[in-house]
């Protein structure tokens, strides 16, 4: 088993991630920050969406010691995005 695989199984499950577009800010931040992550979408063709429905589009895994930046990290961007029209704010 080479370093990358053993690295890989060393990481667990961080946060839920809501939609593609904050999946794509969050890696975004994270590769900046040069914080090994992978985020694994809950599409599965053969449920039509189903799980991401019930459980968010997908998730952020990254080893256990970056756990707490990553979060902080996922907070900002949520506080930050704009409501959706209609909303009050």
């Amino acid at each position: 088993m080479n370093e990358s695989s053993q690295n890989r199984l060393e990481y667990k499950k961080i946060a839920i991630v809501e939609n593609a577009i904050e999946a794509q800010l969050v890696s975004s931040v994270l590769q900046e920050r040069d914080i090994p992550h992978e985020i694994l979408s809950f599409q599965d063709t053969a449920f039509d969406g189903l799980y991401q429905t019930q459980k968010g589009w997908g998730k952020i895994m990254a080893p256990a010691s970056y756990k707490n930046e990553i979060l902080e990290i996922v907070s900002d961007l949520r506080k930050e995005a704009p409501m959706p029209s209609g909303e009050p704010e």
